[in-house]
């Protein structure tokens, strides 16, 4: 009988273990990981709307997208504000360059030009292209918006830039 009880004991200690493991790596990565990401990138200068557990800042967006569809428009060529609210809002507050959540993943935004364009450029292959996801591939195949990179990249956009060139665009009758 006591090897048995020794035995419940046993087991009982290693799903607690287990568990308090599973607890640990959860808060490592809905919280540890985040507010280490926030203060770092805080140091280097770039702020942003702080970070909020689990969630991050998808429901603030959420809210700014209804609040501006529930308000009437006026015709105005001014329409990024009305498409992406969040990011008109937290440019003024923030600046050009920082950082918002996507649940618990940091997204760094940067609407200033030059910054854009040396990462477009991508010169020095800094900044690799994301695997889409497997939805997204099926519908937009391997292509120039994708996942082709190197020879295939330039291959193909050698073909789309003759393809769209201005003499290859116009109409003929």
């Amino acid at each position: 009988m006591t090897t048995m009880g020794g035995l419940i004991i046993l087991l009982s200690s290693f799903l607690c273990l287990l568990l308090a493991l599973a607890v640990i790596k959860i808060l490592h990565k809905l919280w540890w990981t985040p507010i280490r990401i926030q203060k770092v990138m805080a140091l280097q200068g770039i702020k942003g709307p702080s970070y909020r557990f689990i969630y991050g800042n998808t429901k603030e967006i959420s809210n700014m997208k209804k609040e501006v569809m529930g308000r009437p428009h006026i015709l105005s060529h001014d329409i990024f504000s009305v498409v992406q609210p969040h990011v008109h809002s937290w440019t003024n507050i923030y600046g050009k360059n920082y950082l918002q959540w996507h649940g618990s993943k940091a997204q760094l935004v940067i609407t200033e030009p030059e910054l854009c364009k040396e990462i477009l450029n991508n010169k020095d292959k800094a900044y690799c292209k994301r695997e889409p996801e497997s939805f997204l591939k099926k519908l937009l195949g391997d292509g120039l918006v994708t996942t082709a990179e190197g020879e295939k990249w330039a291959k193909m956009r050698k073909l789309t830039t003759h393809a769209f060139h201005g003499e290859s665009l116009k109409v003929s009758f």
